[in-house]
Formats: structure tokens, C-alpha cells, sequence
């Protein structure tokens, strides 16, 4: 890592064949993919020098390369499902010192949250910090960061399937080893129950909606403004209510 300033990276997880729901990433709101309201959003970010596109070699995915290039962003191909191996690629092709660890499945992100989450981790000794491990903000605001050197530790020792499809699993699961930092939800924040993540077609509905009512006064709508929506608008956060998490 630099002694001056490292570099920052946000990588960003996105495939076009999810099973859950294929598209998603690409999936309209406002007459934008879905994906491209996250690079305008982590654009915002303050203190991130690059964004790359994590995707997957398959042919699926060239719609997702040829949206990175329009944006002017990185774009990586690697492999499907061996993630880590992909995210470790897109971080080294663009010179990262520090990954900022995003998934496609969040792109309503509060792009203060992850200033916040980078903030933590440059101004305190620790291997690693999110604002996951646990969840206390609404699920979507998800940000992990660690150093690229860290990263490619957990590449050559991470051999459990949880490790190569978690790409912080190796990290996370070695308190003893890794200092781990956690960025805590303020109580105006605290909705780890609310999900505002891209997994089902219900949540495509309630994301479409938020951003259909504030991106067009505000693009950089933050978390507590789509808490207020919600709030005002009870009927919008149950739609998706049914809808189970998968582990980040």
C-alpha cells in the first residue's frame, strides 16, 4: 500500500444470471438499469478513486461489460462462480490498495454510509471493516473494506466453497487472526429487518417504486430519505416483507 495515499477501488459484484432473478442488475427504474444508478451513486462516494465492474466471462454477462464501458468504469470478466478469485482480478486490475467491496444487489446505497464505512477503516488500525458484520442498517447498504494484500491472502488460503462464492468469508470467520472493525447503525438508521436489496421480483417491485418516487427531485436520495418515504408509505416496505436474506 502507498505511504502517501492508497489507492481506493469500489468493486462491484454483478452477473446477469442470477437464480433467483436473471436480469436484475440491468432491471429499468426511472429509465436507467438498475446498475447504472449504483455507478452514479458510488460515483458520490467520497474519497473512492476507481470503480470496476466485477462480472463473469460468460456471454450473459457482455451486456453488463458494454454498460461498464459506456460509464466510463473498470470492467473485469473472471470466473461465474468463484467470486473471490473474481473480485481479487478486478481489484488488481485497477491498481487498488484498498477494495471497497460492493454487490449489484444494493444499488439504492447511501453513498455517505460508504464514506463512512472507509472512513472507518483508514482511521483505525484494523485488517478490516463493514457495516454488516452485524447488520443494523437497512439491507442494502452494505460496504466491506479491506486491502488488495489482504485480499489475495484469502485467494491462496480460502479454499472452503464459502470462501470463493463469500468473497469476505475467509476474513470474517477469523476474529482471532483479522481485526475487524463495525460501523453501527445511528437509531434513526436501525432497520436491519428492512430489506433493500435486488434479490426477488418483489424486491425489484419496492426498489423500482423508491426509486421511482425520489430520484427525479434528488438522485443522491440517502438512506433516511428512503426510510421517510417508507415510513409515509407503509404499504411500499410490505411488499417485500415475505422475502428470505441469503448470508452476505
Amino acid at each position: 500500500m502507498s505511504q502517501d495515499r492508497p489507492r481506493i477501488v469500489a468493486t462491484v459484484e454483478c452477473r446477469m444470471t442470477s437464480s433467483r432473478l436473471p436480469g436484475k442488475v440491468l432491471m429499468p427504474a426511472c429509465g436507467k438499469p438498475f446498475l447504472e444508478i449504483l455507478v452514479e451513486r458510488l460515483s458520490r462516494v467520497r474519497r473512492l478513486d476507481a470503480i470496476v465492474l466485477a462480472t463473469t466471462a460468460n456471454a450473459a454477462d457482455d451486456p453488463v461489460a458494454a454498460l461498464g464501458r459506456r460509464l466510463g468504469v473498470g470492467v473485469f470478466r473472471g470466473s461465474e462462480h468463484d467470486v473471490l478469485s473474481r473480485v481479487l482480478g478486478a481489484a488488481g486490475e485497477a491498481g487498488a490498495d484498498l477494495v471497497v467491496e460492493i454487490t449489484a444487489d444494493c444499488p439504492l446505497l447511501d453513498p455517505e454510509i460508504t464514506a463512512q464505512v472507509i472512513d472507518l477503516y483508514l482511521l483505525n488500525d484494523c485488517d478490516y471493516a463493514s457495516n454488516v458484520d452485524p447488520v443494523s442498517f437497512p439491507v442494502g447498504m452494505d460496504a466491506q473494506v479491506f486491502s488488495r494484500e489482504l485480499l489475495a491472502l484469502a485467494d491462496r488460503e480460502g479454499t472452503s466453497p464459502e470462501d470463493r462464492e463469500h468473497v469476505s468469508w475467509f476474513i470474517r470467520r477469523q476474529p482471532e487472526r483479522f481485526r475487524k472493525l463495525h460501523l453501527p447503525a445511528p437509531p434513526a438508521l436501525r432497520r436491519p429487518e428492512l430489506g433493500l436489496t435486488l434479490d426477488e421480483a418483489d424486491d425489484y417491485r419496492l426498489l423500482a417504486a423508491v426509486a421511482e418516487a425520489l430520484y427525479p427531485a434528488n438522485p443522491v436520495f440517502s438512506c433516511a430519505d428512503i426510510l421517510a418515504l417508507l415510513d409515509a408509505r407503509p404499504e411500499l416496505a410490505a411488499i417485500n416483507r415475505h422475502v428470505a436474506r441469503k448470508e452476505v
